[in-house]
């Protein structure tokens, strides 16, 4: 390994923590996902903790769970992510702003011209994760009966990405010249009329903002299905990914770069960033304490429900005290309904147990000091599990807090880690590539 490699992280905040029992933790700020100045003051530290960039998950309904789950959920208000990220965009100047915006349910005109505008008034610090969106009640919320399958999902979300940056790339650079002089705003020579028309989209372009600050925002990607690595080997800068253990990572990794190899990307153009629940403790021991108390603080009708989620049918029916029955296939993430069958299996749960887990959080884990946790991470990143990771809190404000002044430090102190932004943008601090205009 290049001794000059370091670690990027990204701060999973919406909800602000997905463990449930979060809201709920000794001194958490109850109402944090949808309080602005708590929103505010977490954007800043992670800024102050050099992080790469603040990330905006999004659902498009009401998470479908049970009443009596549902009622005790944090994830039932949140901020639509653009009004949210445009107003912490005022308020920080480095760290990059990742919104999450379906290919299911929107087109590609709003998309391309709401994270250009993003990119603009943030001087350049955008990203756009690109989701197809499996929940079915969503597919109610947009007149539909139910969504689309899932491999068809992949086709029009592959389409559209051709779409969105084509559309980014509607003026050149130095169209715009205002010459007051001549009277000249643009040249329209300088400018590309898309005129699209494929399997699933029609667009005419162009679009009606200029070019964004970085070329394109960084486009991230989160599935980790047959199509979806597909589609991040293809079009993904970031991958947020699900490993549980060091040796998923460094498998789903190594799967990954060799799609890259094979379609002539360069591998340093996509930086792989698993999702990473991390619990600070002053000793291993007391860091243990506080996860098994926020474990505590869920209620199991909010672990049926996040169980049904996952398995994409209604679990309320199963024995509690039995093993998981066999699930046929739906039309859920492939991904994560996968996850979880295996996550049973392998440790022999009951399915009161894996509903407890995933009613928490059952994925990859990191609880112990700011030393062994460094040590995690170090180990991941030396032997090619990931380049880094998307940190999800615990509670807020105290586990964000703990994880900056405390494990931050201790990774700078080891080389892995910057201790100043590399630049300006979001692109400059990961490392990657402005995209030449594919017209000029």
């Amino acid at each position: 390994m290049s001794k000059t490699r370091k670690l990027h992280l990204g701060a999973f905040m919406r909800p602000v923590s997905i463990h449930t029992g979060a809201w709920r933790y000794p001194g958490a700020y109850a109402d944090a996902n949808f309080n602005f100045a708590h929103l505010k003051r977490f954007a800043q530290t992670l800024e102050r903790g050099k992080f790469d960039a603040f990330f905006m998950a999004d659902h498009l309904a009401v998470l479908n769970m049970p009443v009596e789950a549902l009622k005790r959920s944090h994830t039932v208000t949140s901020f639509e992510p653009f009004t949210l990220l445009s107003a912490l965009a005022g308020a920080t100047e480095h760290i990059g702003l990742i919104a999450t915006a379906s290919t299911t349910f929107d087109e590609p005109y709003h998309i391309a011209r709401r994270f250009a505008s993003l990119d603009h008034i943030s001087g350049g610090r955008a990203g756009w994760n690109i989701v197809t969106t499996s929940n079915p009640d969503a597919a109610l919320n947009f007149g539909l009966e139910d969504h689309m399958e899932h491999d068809e999902r992949y086709r029009r979300a592959r389409e559209f990405y051709d779409v969105v940056t084509g559309l980014w790339d509607s003026f050149a650079d130095d169209a715009f010249v205002r010459d007051t002089e001549s009277g000249i705003y643009f040249d329209p020579e300088r400018m590309h009329v898309l005129d699209h028309k494929g399997e699933f989209l029609s667009v005419r372009g162009p679009l009606n903002i200029a070019r964004p600050v970085q070329g394109w925002p960084v486009i991230v990607q989160a599935g980790s299905s047959e199509p979806g690595r597909q589609l991040a080997a293809e079009t993904a800068e970031l991958v947020f990914a699900a490993p549980y253990r060091l040796a998923d990572g460094q498998s789903l990794y190594a799967d990954i770069k060799a799609r890259m190899d094979k379609i002539g990307r360069p591998r340093d153009q996509l930086k792989i960033l698993p999702g990473a629940f991390v619990v600070v403790g002053d000793t291993v021991e007391e860091a243990k304490a506080k996860r098994a108390h926020l474990d505590s603080l869920v209620h199991y009708a909010n672990a049926i429900g996040s169980l049904s989620i996952a398995l994409g049918h209604d679990a309320s029916g199963f024995d509690p005290d039995g093993p998981l029955p066999d699930i046929a296939d739906t039309n859920a993430s492939k991904s994560g309904l996968e996850r979880t069958v295996n996550l049973a299996r392998r440790e022999n749960l009951t399915v009161r147990q894996l509903a407890q887990r995933l009613g928490g959080y059952a994925g990859l884990a990191f609880v112990g000091t700011p030393e062994t946790i460094a040590d995690e991470m170090q180990q991941w990143l030396e032997e090619e599990g990931s380049d880094g990771f998307n940190v999800m809190f615990p509670y807020l404000p105290e586990g964000l807090d703990d994880f900056v002044e405390k494990v931050v430090p201790e990774l700078q102190r080891r080389g892995i880690f910057r201790t100043e932004y590399e630049g300006r943008t979001l692109r400059e601090n990961l490392g990657l590539q402005r995209p030449a205009n594919r017209f000029f």
